[in-house]
C-alpha cells in the first residue's frame, strides 16, 4: 500500500514538471513573438515617418528639383522629416511666430513636426506641379485632430478631417479631401504657371489639436504614417 501511493505521487510530479516546462516554453515562444511584433511595429512608424517625393525620375529630368538645404540646391528624389517619438496635444496659438522662419530641414518643436523645404524650376519649360498628402495608415483614429498646415511662399492653409459631429469643417481649416476610391489622399493642391527660375519655399506643420472636440482620450498612443508626392505638369507652349 505504501510503494503504491510513493509511486502515484511520482507519477503526478513528474507530470506537473512536463507541465510546467510546456508552459514555459509556450511563454517564451509568446514573448519573443511579441518582441518580434513590437520590433516590426517600430521600424514601421518610427522610421521616416514623414518623407517628400517627386514622383518620377522624368519629373527631375524636366528640371523641377526639390532640396531642404540653399547651400546644395542639387535635385534630390526624396528628402526625409525627422519624427518626434511622442506628440502631445497643443493649441495652434501654441506654435511659434516664426516657425515659418529662417529655416532649412527638420526644425521640430515640442510636440508637433515642422520641416522646411525647397523647389525650384531648373529646368527650361514652364511647369505646373501639384503636391499631394497621402495618409498611408492610422492607429486609433488619431487623424480625428491632427493639423496639416502647409506654408507656400509665407502663405499658408490648415487643414483637418471634418468635424465629426457637424459633419463641417473645423474653424479655421480647410477640410481634408474625401474622394471616391482614392489611395488615402487628404490635400491636393495646384501650383500653376511655375516659370524657368522660379522658387518656392514650403515648410510643413503637424500638431494635434487639443481644441478639436474629436481630441479625446480614446486617441491616446494613436500613430499616423503619412507622406507628401509632388508630380510635375508640363505645359505645352505655342510651338510645341
Amino acid at each position: 500500500m505504501f510503494g503504491k501511493n510513493v509511486i502515484v505521487t511520482a507519477d503526478k510530479v513528474k507530470r506537473k514538471k512536463v507541465t510546467s516546462r510546456v508552459v514555459k516554453i509556450t511563454s517564451l515562444v509568446l514573448l519573443l513573438f511579441l518582441i518580434c511584433l513590437y520590433g516590426i511595429l517600430s521600424i514601421a512608424y518610427s522610421q521616416g515617418s514623414f518623407t517628400i517625393t517627386l514622383d518620377s525620375q522624368e519629373t527631375i529630368n524636366s528640371g523641377l528639383a526639390i532640396f531642404d538645404s540653399l547651400n546644395n540646391s542639387q535635385p534630390k528624389r526624396k528628402l526625409e522629416a525627422i519624427p518626434i517619438k511622442f506628440m502631445d496635444n497643443i493649441s495652434y496659438k501654441w506654435l511659434p511666430d516664426d516657425i515659418d522662419g529662417n529655416y532649412e530641414g527638420s526644425h521640430n518643436g515640442e510636440n508637433y513636426i515642422a520641416y522646411t523645404f525647397f523647389i525650384e524650376n531648373q529646368g527650361k519649360d514652364v511647369l505646373n506641379y501639384w503636391y499631394e498628402v497621402i495618409i498611408d495608415d492610422v492607429i486609433k483614429n488619431v487623424d480625428e485632430a491632427v493639423r496639416f498646415r502647409i506654408y507656400l511662399n509665407g502663405e499658408y492653409v490648415t487643414y483637418a478631417k471634418k468635424n465629426s459631429i457637424a459633419d463641417e469643417a473645423e474653424p479655421g481649416t480647410t477640410r481634408f479631401k474625401e474622394i471616391d476610391g482614392d489611395n488615402g489622399t487628404i490635400i491636393l493642391e495646384k501650383r500653376e504657371n511655375f516659370r524657368p527660375g522660379d522658387f518656392d519655399k514650403m515648410t510643413i506643420v503637424v500638431w494635434l489639436e487639443g481644441d478639436d472636440p474629436d481630441c479625446t482620450d480614446p486617441l491616446i498612443g494613436g500613430e499616423l504614417k503619412m507622406r507628401m508626392k509632388i508630380t510635375e505638369e508640363h505645359i505645352e507652349q505655342e510651338g510645341e
